[in-house]
């Protein structure tokens, strides 16, 4: 599923890149809590999307997930921005996502992303 995402987002898919999100899915980060998937999509348009393609490759490290009933997880990871000429790292940060099946699809149902400190 992560690994779509990063896909996505790195041939400039938005659509594809939040595909995995519940549409009442919740978002917590730097500007703080969006509540709904049309209103992360916008932030999204309105941040890395705003030069039409994100600048930065996007790749995640997994670091646990664990299921936590039938149909319900917990994902906890690292994303790295890269420089798409370079691979030169960017910007990293630790995140957080809440998963259910819904109609047989794993959906992220909360996502709380957190930016490291760049030195």
């Amino acid at each position: 599923m992560l690994h779509a995402s990063a896909e996505a987002w790195n041939r400039g898919d938005l659509d594809g890149f939040l595909a995995d999100y519940a549409e009442d899915a919740t978002f917590v980060g730097s500007t703080g809590l969006i509540r709904g998937a049309a209103e992360i999509r916008r932030r999204y348009a309105e941040g890395y999307w705003s030069g039409g393609t994100p600048p930065d490759a996007l790749r995640f490290e997994m670091l646990d997930v664990r299921v936590t009933g039938p149909a319900t997880a917990t994902a906890v990871g690292r994303y790295i921005l890269y420089d798409r000429e370079t691979s030169e790292t960017t910007g990293t940060g630790l995140f957080t996502l809440s998963l259910g099946r819904i109609e047989g699809e794993w959906k992220i149902l909360h996502d709380h992303s957190s930016a490291d400190e760049q030195d």
